[in-house]
C-alpha cells in the first residue's frame, strides 16, 4: 500500500500506514498472552489473573512493577525494530521487498506493539477484536492518539487523557465507540492523524535517502530508528503513567 501520493491528504496517508502495518503478521498484541508472560516474574498467580480479568491497577500492581514490566518491553521492542531497520537499509533487506513505503510499514508495525503493550500494562481494555478482523474505527482512533503522543502531539495528549478519563469514571471494560467515531475525541483524532500523516511523509523520505547507499544506508536506517523508537516509547509510557486509569486501586492515598 502506497503513502507518497501527492494527492492523498496527509491523513489519508496515516490512515493508509495504519491499515496496512495493523494487518501485518505478529502486529496483533493478544492482551491476554501478553500480560501473563510480562507480569508473571514480578507478580503472584493471583495479581496476574485478576489483571487479565480486569486490569493490573484493579489487581493492585504496584507502579513500579508495572514500570519495570514497561521498560522490559520497550528495551525489547527496541531491539527487535532496530535489527529490522538496520536490514531493510541493505539492498534485498525485507525478503527483497525493495519500496520504501512497505519497509516504513514494517517498522511502523512495531510502534504498533509496543504502544498495544503499553496500554495493557496501564490499564487500557482490549484494542483488537476478532483476530484477523480489520480494526474498527474506535481501534483505529485511539491507536491515531496514542501514536500521535509517541510523536510528540499535545492534541493526542489531550485525546488520550480524555478518553482515559471515560474509562475511569464510567468502569468502561471497552473503548468508548462513540466518543472516537463520532463524538468529542472524534476532531482530536482527525487533527492528530493530519499531523501523523505530514510527519510520516518526512519519515518516509529520509530513509528512502538512507537506501541510496548500501552499507552505510544500513547504518543510517538502524541508527535513526535506535534514536527515535526508544524514546517515542518512553514519551507515551510516562503519558499512560501520569493517568488515574493506571493507579493501583489498592495502593493507599498519598
Amino acid at each position: 500500500m502506497s503513502i507518497d501520493s501527492d494527492v492523498a491528504p496527509p491523513e489519508s496517508k496515516f490512515n493508509a500506514v495504519l491499515t496496512a502495518a495493523s494487518g501485518l503478521p505478529g502486529v496483533r498484541i493478544h492482551r491476554e498472552a501478553y500480560l501473563r508472560r510480562a507480569l508473571a516474574r514480578y507478580c503472584s498467580d493471583e495479581q496476574v489473573q485478576k489483571a487479565v480479568n480486569e486490569s493490573p491497577a484493579a489487581a493492585g500492581i504496584p507502579s513500579n512493577v508495572i514500570d519495570k514490566a514497561a521498560m522490559d518491553s520497550i528495551k525489547y521492542e527496541t531491539a527487535k525494530v532496530t535489527g529490522l531497520s538496520a536490514a531493510a537499509g541493505i539492498p534485498g533487506g525485507f525478503a527483497l521487498v525493495g519500496t520504501v513505503p512497505a519497509d516504513f510499514a514494517q517498522n511502523f508495525a512495531h510502534v504498533l506493539r509496543i504502544a498495544q503493550k503499553l496500554a495493557y500494562l496501564y490499564s487500557w481494555p482490549n484494542l483488537f477484536a476478532a483476530d484477523g478482523e480489520e480494526p474498527d474505527d474506535a481501534t483505529k482512533g485511539m491507536l491515531t492518539l496514542f501514536v500521535g503522543v509517541m510523536f510528540g502531539a499535545q492534541a493526542a495528549n489531550q485525546g488520550v487523557t480524555a478518553v482515559a478519563g471515560m474509562l475511569a469514571k464510567e468502569a468502561l471494560r471497552k473503548l468508548p465507540q462513540q466518543a472516537l467515531t463520532k463524538g468529542v475525541i472524534y476532531p482530536i483524532v482527525k487533527e492528530v492523524s493530519k499531523k501523523l500523516g505530514a510527519e510520516m511523509t518526512k519519515l518516509v523520505f529520509a530513509k528512502g535517502m538512507a537506501k541510496v547507499i548500501p552499507i552505510v544506508g544500513a547504518v543510517l536506517n538502524g541508527g535513526v530508528t535506535l534514536a527515535t523508537y526508544a524514546p517515542m516509547s518512553l514519551r507515551l509510557k510516562k503519558h499512560l503513567a501520569s493517568l488515574e486509569l493506571t493507579k493501583p486501586h489498592a495502593e493507599p492515598a498519598s
